[in-house]
Parts: C-alpha cells; sequence; structure tokens
C-alpha cells in the first residue's frame, strides 16, 4: 500500500507559475510508472505527464514545453513544474503511482488560473 498526497496548489493568474509536490510514504524507486494526472469540470480525468522506470518521460501535448515532471527517489517526492499557466489548465491535479498489480492515487489538489 502507498499514500500519496499532493500539496502546491492554489490560484494563480494566467502566466504564472506553480509547482506541485506528491509525497509517498514509501520508496517509488520500486514504482513501474510516477504519473500527473488532472480532471477538469464536467471532463474525464486525463494524464498530464508520466515518467515510467526505466523509460521515457510522456506529456500531453497540450502542456509540453510548459510542464515538466521531475521525481526525487530518496526523498520519495514527484514534483510538476508547471510555467505559462492558461486558464484551460484549471483542475483538479492527481499524483498517481502504478506497480504492475495496483494503481495508487493521490486525494487531488486544486489548481484554478484566472484569465
Amino acid at each position: 500500500q502507498v499514500q500519496l498526497v499532493e500539496s502546491g496548489g492554489g490560484l494563480v493568474q494566467a502566466g504564472g507559475s506553480l509547482r506541485l509536490s506528491c509525497a509517498a510514504s514509501r520508496s517509488i524507486f520500486r514504482m513501474n510508472v510516477m504519473g500527473w494526472y488532472r480532471q477538469a469540470p464536467g471532463k474525464q480525468r486525463e494524464l498530464v505527464a508520466a515518467r515510467p522506470s526505466g523509460g521515457s518521460t510522456k506529456y500531453a501535448d497540450s502542456v509540453k514545453g510548459r510542464f515538466a515532471i521531475s521525481t526525487d527517489n530518496a526523498k520519495n517526492m514527484m514534483y510538476l513544474q508547471m510555467n505559462s499557466l492558461k486558464p484551460e489548465d484549471t483542475a483538479v491535479y492527481y499524483c498517481n503511482a502504478k506497480t504492475a498489480m495496483y494503481d495508487y492515487w493521490g486525494q487531488g489538489t486544486q489548481v484554478t488560473v484566472s484569465s
């Protein structure tokens, strides 16, 4: 079992930046994939960025060049640096960790971008 806790969300003006953090209750080193998802009101949850173990990082087309995912295995932390934020980035952002058998989710953190 892994508990994931997100933080760092908030209200920001368009063009601004936020850094989301995800704290894991145990080592993320052995996770198959660590990633960030988001869900806007009335929309399905979508992948924002994912970092597979030993693989290439993947970004949604809508955030490429603006967002950056990173991990700190020593601290069991994952981050999402979000720059040049747009109103359409407004959503609840979720931390996700995948193993071969399980899918773990955080409770989410709200990001609101005003125009």
